[in-house]
C-alpha cells in the first residue's frame, strides 16, 4: 500500500521540514511514501479526482481524534483489505476549501488541541511511522 502526503502550501520552517523528511525516510524503508506540496485545495482536489481509486483521508480539527494504537490498527486494516493507496490531505493555514472537505469523507483529527499546519504535518508523519513500528512489534513506540 503506498502512502502518499498531499500538503496544501510548504513547509517554510527548515527545523519542520527536515523532521518530515527524516520520518519519511524512516516509513519508506517498509513502506512506500511519498509527499507533494501542492498550491491550494484546487489542485489537492483535482488530484483526488485523478485518482479515484485511492482513500482519502483529511486531517481535520473538527474531525474524531483517536489514539496512536487504534490509528495503526486502521492503517493495518487498510493495508489488509487491499487498499491500494492512501492519501492524507494536510490543509494550510486557512484549511480546506468546501468543495474539499466535501470530497474527502474521512476525516481524522490528530488531536482536540489546535497546531499549526506545518507542526501538524510533522505529528502526522510521525503517527504514520508509530503505526507501522506498532504493527511490525519495533520497541520505538515505548
Amino acid at each position: 500500500m503506498k502512502i502518499r502526503l498531499l500538503m496544501l502550501g510548504k513547509t517554510r520552517r527548515a527545523e519542520l521540514r527536515a523532521a518530515i523528511d527524516d520520518y519519511v525516510k524512516r516509513i519508506s524503508r517498509s513502506n512506500p511514501i511519498e509527499i507533494e506540496e501542492l498550491r491550494d485545495g484546487e489542485a489537492a482536489l483535482k488530484k483526488l479526482n485523478a485518482n479515484r481509486m485511492a482513500t482519502p483521508v483529511l486531517l481535520d480539527a473538527g474531525a474524531k481524534a483517536c489514539d496512536s494504537e487504534a490509528f495503526a490498527k486502521w492503517i493495518g486494516a487498510q493495508r489488509d483489505t487491499g487498499t491500494k493507496e492512501l492519501i492524507f490531505v494536510c490543509g494550510d493555514a486557512d484549511g480546506f476549501p468546501g468543495p474539499l472537505r466535501e470530497r474527502v469523507r474521512q476525516k481524522i483529527s490528530l488531536s482536540p488541541m489546535t497546531y499549526s499546519h506545518e507542526l501538524a504535518r510533522v505529528m502526522l508523519v510521525e503517527q504514520i511511522y508509530r503505526a507501522f513500528a506498532i504493527l511490525s512489534g519495533s520497541p520505538y513506540p515505548r
